[in-house]
């Protein structure tokens, strides 16, 4: 008896395929970790924090100090305000840190009037360019 390798390769790809189409896709399917349940809580919280990141950011925007550097800077402030929530959840989230930051260092006494005002200024001209951007 003579080994043919053709034929034996023929035999273990016929081999194969049987096996790959006589199981069943599901035995197949990766079991996942995370449950539904814990995708949607998981979902809930991120919708939670980008509706309070965008009330720090508007309630910063919306603060006298702040009305007073955009019209000083021509900047409209109803449009700064609206772009907002057009931000990602990243740029959000940084401009929300900064925001309470800044607000916290000026009621702190560590900012100036103008220090402030530069950093509304900085905040206002970041969200429109990208708004611009989109």
């Amino acid at each position: 008896m003579r080994f043919d390798l053709r034929q034996s390769a023929r035999a273990v790809i016929a081999c194969v395929l049987v096996t790959i189409f006589s199981v069943p896709p599901s035995l197949l399917a990766q079991t996942h970790v995370v449950s539904p349940a814990d995708l949607q809580k998981e979902l809930i919280s991120a919708t939670q924090r980008r509706e309070l990141n965008v009330e720090r950011v508007r309630e910063f925007l919306s603060s006298e100090m702040a009305q007073k550097a955009l019209k000083t800077a021509h900047m409209n402030p109803k449009q700064v305000k609206t772009g907002v929530a057009s931000l990602s959840d990243a740029e959000l989230a940084q401009l929300a840190s900064r925001a309470e930051k800044a607000q916290a260092d000026f009621v702190a006494g560590t900012l100036s009037d103008r220090d402030l005002l530069l950093i509304i200024l900085g905040i206002a001209a970041l969200v429109l360019i990208i708004i611009a951007v989109r």
